[in-house]
């Protein structure tokens, strides 16, 4: 899920560390209005209203672009959980997956894995290639599939309308929900979810990103489980920016939903 303006931004943050090693310390993050407590924002938002503070289990998501990440830092400064991204398309893995992942469950962190989209790829070929990167894990997070329009892609043009879009979807969470026992989290976008009316595909758990304001004010009337609120984030142990994430309910919620939900 980085983006553009994200990959500028860290590549700037690693040409500056080039002269020597970073403090990724609580110290180097400078407080942020709304951001919650150890956490900071290159970007931030002038929040109104609901803010991220206001959630009390918050967590990352990931890829190999973080580059090395000092997971028992991120724990202490606050993440409760990490979205890795693991696949994309039918062809594309990511090569820090199995290394995050790894290291992040030894700090005592809730793993996820995620699978990017590719709209010029069968989605049967999409879900048995997340399949063979990505064994089913007792205690990790269910699997993730995050879909949105790619207007920079270079290979694939395609955008199909609602109901394809939302027919692809229902055949890749039903596959990856028989492998693993679990429904995949649905990722999206603001204008993917309104464009193709995915909340009509039922009862899923959604991870909604809104960096412009709560989703109560963004996407009204959406169900969310999760809320990606910047793309721009700053958390001791990782260099340059990363995505911050929200769980939507309480600590108690929290525990509930992933002795429900978690593999």
């Amino acid at each position: 899920m980085i983006r553009p303006a994200a990959l500028i931004l860290l590549a700037a943050a690693l040409l500056a560390g080039c002269g020597g090693p970073r403090n990724h310390s609580r110290a180097a993050i400078q407080p942020t209005r709304g951001i919650p407590k150890g956490f900071g924002d290159a970007r931030p938002h002038d929040w109104q209203g609901p803010s991220p503070n206001q959630l009390q289990v918050q967590g990352i998501d990931a890829s190999r672009y973080q580059g090395n990440i000092d997971w028992a830092a991120t724990k202490r400064a606050g993440v409760r959980f990490a979205m890795l991204k693991a696949t994309e398309g039918g062809d594309v893995a990511d090569s820090a997956y199995l290394e995050n992942a790894a290291a992040a469950r030894r700090a005592g962190i809730r793993v996820g894995a995620y699978h990017f989209y590719y709209f010029c790829t069968p989605p049967e070929q999409q879900a048995a290639w997340f399949i063979d990167h990505v064994p089913a894990r007792s205690g990790d997070l269910p699997p993730i599939l995050d879909i949105e329009w790619n207007h920079a892609s270079r290979t694939c043009k395609r955008e199909p309308d609602g109901p394809e879009v939302r027919a692809e979807v229902q055949t890749f969470v039903d596959i990856l929900a028989r492998h693993y026992g679990q429904r995949p989290v649905i990722y999206t976008t603001p204008d993917f979810w309104r464009e193709t009316q995915l909340a009509a595909i039922g009862n899923e758990d959604f991870w909604l990103r809104s960096v412009a304001g709560h989703p109560s004010q963004t996407l009204p009337g959406a169900h969310w489980t999760f809320w990606q609120y910047t793309g721009t984030g700053q958390v001791p142990g990782i260099r340059g920016p990363v995505d911050l994430n929200a769980f939507a309910g309480s600590q108690y919620a929290w525990a509930s939903w992933l002795s429900s939900r978690a593999l």
